[in-house]
């Protein structure tokens, strides 16, 4: 295989965050930059200058740094959006955000939403992470946050959830919602384990995370909705993000909104109209 910059020498050997090591594919590199929206010049000099500089048990997290970094430089709002699956994770330690954020997300698609509700099964009564539903179509979702990208969400959760979706289904969300339980979802921000996604293909149970399906992926999701988590922003600090994100404060979209909590948080006047003009930009610059 030849490498931009590298000629014909042998393909390095990356370290992936699981521990496992695999050939750096240049391809993959260039395809997370194209979506974030750079462009094909700067595209090839961040993948020159990566070529240059990886090696031989290069972690892709170091890559994956210095390509934000680099991309930083060049396009700072794109290096946000090459930076939005880090920026789930950033949603931890509890996942109560990432439920917030699911929700808003499904909302964007016309649905109404609900987080952290009981409802009443044929046989017990249930903690449901989402509900999410429309004249057409109703479903219940088990949001399984994680903040190291190299866990997985295994089959235990989804035997767990298939046995909730079965004393569920059919169940109305309450005695004035006509809408029936159809459908159950297991959305993660990592991955599922290979037996995990066999199990939910097997019995119906939908499953939803970064890179999959491949017909529409949590990224695609994220990206058609324009709907992007504050912990995505390079204004703000790890301290700055988990203080909003205690009060609530989800989504880039609702910055504008909240001078108010961010003064009683003491933020400067100019640190929060910076905050907030980056969260502007994000916002009227979509992914492509």
């Amino acid at each position: 295989m030849e490498q931009t910059g590298r000629g014909i020498d042998r393909v390095p050997m990356v370290t992936k965050v699981d521990g496992g090591v695999e050939p750096f594919e240049e391809r993959k590199l260039r395809h997370s930059l194209r979506r974030s929206g750079a462009d094909e010049q700067a595209i090839d000099d961040i993948v020159a200058e990566i070529n240059a500089w990886i090696k031989d048990g290069t972690s892709t997290t170091e890559i994956y740094r210095r390509a934000r970094s680099l991309l930083k430089k060049r396009h700072g709002t794109a290096a946000v959006r090459y930076s939005m699956r880090r920026a789930l994770f950033n949603l931890g330690p509890t996942g109560f955000p990432f439920e917030d954020f699911l929700g808003q997300l499904f909302a964007s698609q016309g649905y109404r939403t609900k987080t952290g509700v009981t409802i009443r099964g044929r046989c017990v009564e249930h903690e449901v992470d989402l509900v999410a539903y429309k004249k057409d179509h109703c479903f219940i979702a088990e949001a399984k946050f994680h903040i190291h990208p190299g866990m997985k969400s295994d089959l235990q959760v989804a035997l767990y959830s298939h046995a909730r979706f079965q004393d569920l289904k059919g169940m109305h969300l309450s005695p004035n919602e006509p809408c029936e339980i159809v459908d159950s979802y297991i959305i993660t921000n990592t991955k599922f384990t290979s037996a995990a996604m066999e199990y939910a293909q097997c019995v119906g149970i939908k499953v939803l995370s970064w890179n999959f399906p491949k017909e529409k992926t949590l990224q695609d999701h994220i990206e058609e909705a324009g709907i992007y988590p504050i912990t995505a922003l390079t204004t703000l600090s790890q301290q700055g993000k988990r203080m909003l994100l205690e009060h609530g404060i989800v989504l880039c979209r609702d910055m504008a909104g909240k001078r108010d909590i961010m003064r009683s948080l003491g933020f400067s006047p100019g640190k929060i109209e910076t905050i907030i003009a980056e969260s502007v930009n994000l916002c009227k610059n979509p992914a492509p």
